[in-house]
């Protein structure tokens, strides 16, 4: 029987996904041609440089806090300081995110996962010691994202409202309320989707960057020297002044750059070259010269000022400015939200994350998804950031340490995927990779010296994330081993089927089934107890490909087995929703009636229990209470409910 799976052939080619289905194809990662660059270069200002571009409200105010209170020259501090922001922004973001990390689309995807799926590590590979660590940095730094996507609201949207501080001092009771209904408001919206605003992201951070450069411009008009800032001898000064000053400061000149993984992780939403385009046109220039102007106006007052930003703006703009930026840190929060979202969503199709409903609030646009789940955890985590903190300057103790772990992962990640899927020359990765690792290690370093002052919170946050992404893939694994031992090889199956002669039944029953090579427990488990099948009896197995999209065409293949069995493969990427009857009725080779058909899936009662090897207890408890609260495949794969029947096992892990 064996032998006659083995000659049978597939009604689909097997040919390699090009990137998107629906018509969108995407090339190298290019954006798809149906858009034009302008509007693609301005879409990517709202969501991709949200972060970033509201960096100036705290960053170099963090940076002369109490640590440059005994710098000998206040002139040669500021200097320094702004020169180490100038060139951070040049080497992390312009040199390695841009220009490199850019390079490393999966099928025009981005994100720390899609980088871990470049490399391929799977099956038995996951056990040699450099996959594991590999494993680790990609699973850590995506539970790293988690604890990043609470503090972003908090410390954005905070450090908006406290400039209302800077009309009149009556309004600082108000922050912290203001701060927590801006923060519920955002967060009751993402259930309509973020495409409903979308169109007014862009002119908004638009406006917001050009007002960055103007008032940058007029403070720079006060204090010309500052533009000194611009040779890095300043910064390397600072630095290396035999004090421990300029280590410090490292910490908050990290702020500058924390919106860096947003670039990576929002190409497949654009295309790189419109990303590249904004950056250097629009986003890096009016950075830049908002920093030169904050700097600008320390050196004419000869000292720090409370709320750098805002005093930039002449009194009359207060209010305007005020209102403005609060925009821009909403918009900045809602890229990160909409991230965690995707990371989400990547995750669970990865099998790296309980399966959680995932909704879909755009028919024309993948990446606008809604998760409520995360959703609710965010907002919890960032009002009671808030609440704890409650002022800017406090968060920004916890704010930096995830996102610069994140950077050093990131570029562990892409060195080895330029050794092993560019096949690069290792002493040219060596060359590229060493001195941006000790850029991105520096910086992490200098952030752990805030680690008792709240920056243990994101690392405790993904910790927990880690914990439980890591305890889900395993507990799977786990369970797929032991429903592979209580399956059958299709030879032997069809040989017991012979001798008992079910009664079979018109129509069409479809088992969904994780093997993709014997009979699975649940059809012998149907076939003993009911002694029944249909006529046409379909092995189901859904596999999610480590590229972003599988076209419709492309999804399906089938063989014919014996005795009316039909094994059918759907491939599905990881951004793909799996939609598994839209699949099948896709298809018109199955040679039976897709819309008809009954779906068996299987309900596991699964025991915890120390005979059987793999994870501890404790954590195999865990992973059934994970599995408990997991979407049902039902909801998953888009099955339809009245024309599901689910056959329960007990299974011991």
């Amino acid at each position: 029987m064996a032998a006659d799976e083995d000659k049978s052939v597939s009604t689909v080619p097997d040919r390699r996904a090009n990137g998107a289905d629906s018509g969108e194809a995407t090339k190298n990662g290019t954006a798809p041609a149906s858009r034009p660059l302008p509007w693609l270069c301005l879409a990517a200002l709202g969501v991709v440089f949200g972060d970033i571009s509201t960096s100036p409200l705290y960053a170099l105010r963090e940076c002369f806090s109490s640590a440059l209170i005994h710098v000998p020259s206040h002139h040669d501090a500021v200097l320094g300081v702004l020169s180490l922001i100038l060139w951070s922004l040049i080497v992390v973001i312009s040199v390695k995110y841009l220009l490199w990390v850019l390079r490393a689309d999966n099928r025009g995807e981005g994100g720390i996962l899609a980088l871990l799926s470049l490399l391929e590590i799977r099956g038995e590979a996951r056990r040699r010691p450099w996959n594991r660590v590999l494993l680790f940095c990609g699973t850590f730094g995506a539970a790293l994202l988690y604890g990043d996507g609470m503090i972003t609201p908090a410390i954005s949207v905070l450090s908006a409202v406290e400039g209302l501080e800077v009309a009149t001092p009556a309004f600082e009771p108000w922050v912290v309320p203001i701060t927590i209904a801006i923060l519920v408001a955002l967060f009751l919206f993402q259930q309509f989707g973020s495409g409903r605003v979308g169109m007014v992201f862009g002119p908004i951070v638009l406006l917001w960057l050009l007002t960055l450069g103007g008032l940058g411009l007029h403070g720079i008009a006060q204090a010309p020297q500052v533009l000194q800032a611009f040779n890095p001898v300043w910064a390397l000064q600072f630095l290396f002044s035999g004090s421990p000053v300029g280590f410090v400061v490292l910490g908050a000149v990290f702020l500058v750059v924390t919106g860096g993984e947003a670039l990576y992780a929002d190409i497949g939403h654009f295309g790189k070259l419109p990303i590249r385009i904004t950056w250097f046109v629009v986003v890096l220039p009016s950075l830049m010269l908002n920093y030169l102007g904050q700097g600008a106006l320390m050196l004419a007052r000869g000292g720090s000022v409370d709320h750098l930003f805002f005093e930039l703006a002449p009194e009359w703009a207060v209010y305007p400015l005020v209102a403005l930026a609060t925009a821009a840190t909403v918009i900045a929060s809602q890229a990160i939200i909409t991230g965690a979202f995707s990371l989400t969503r990547q995750a669970v199709r990865l099998d790296e994350f309980p399966r959680v409903q995932i909704l879909q609030t755009s028919e024309s646009e993948r990446g606008q998804v809604y998760v409520p789940l995360v959703n609710w955890l965010l907002m919890i985590a960032t009002i009671g950031l808030v609440l704890v903190f409650r002022r800017s300057e406090a968060l920004a103790g916890a704010y930096g340490v995830a996102i610069s772990l994140t950077m050093v992962l990131t570029t562990v990640l892409i060195a080895f995927v330029a050794l092993r899927r560019w096949r690069w020359n290792p002493w040219l990765v060596a060359a590229i990779t060493a001195p941006l690792l000790v850029v991105d290690v520096g910086f992490f370093g200098s952030t752990l010296l805030k680690f008792v002052d709240g920056g243990w919170l994101p690392i405790v946050v993904a910790a927990l994330f880690y914990l439980m992404m890591t305890t889900w893939a395993r507990g799977r694994r786990l369970l797929a081993r032991q429903e592979s031992r209580a399956s059958r090889r299709p030879g032997r199956f069809f040989a017991t089927l012979d001798q008992m002669q079910p009664h079979r039944v018109q129509g069409v029953g479809i088992f969904v089934t994780a093997s993709t090579r014997d009979v699975p427990a649940v059809v012998i488990h149907h076939v003993e107890h009911n002694q029944v099948l249909y006529d046409t009896v379909v092995l189901l197995t859904v596999i999610t490909r480590p590229i972003p999209h599988v076209p419709l065409d492309q999804r399906v293949r089938t063989r014919t087995l014996n005795q009316g069995f039909i094994r059918i493969r759907l491939s599905f990427g990881f951004m793909d929703p799996p939609d598994v009857p839209r699949s099948l009725r896709h298809c018109p080779h199955l040679g039976f009636d897709a819309s008809d058909a009954t779906y068996y899936v299987t309900r596991r009662t699964v025991l915890p229990t120390d005979r059987v090897p793999g994870m501890q207890v404790w954590r195999e408890r865990l992973f059934v209470r994970l599995l408990r609260n997991a979407t049902l495949p039902t909801t998953e794969f888009r099955l339809p409910p009245d024309r599901v029947l689910e056959i329960g096992r007990r299974i011991e892990i």
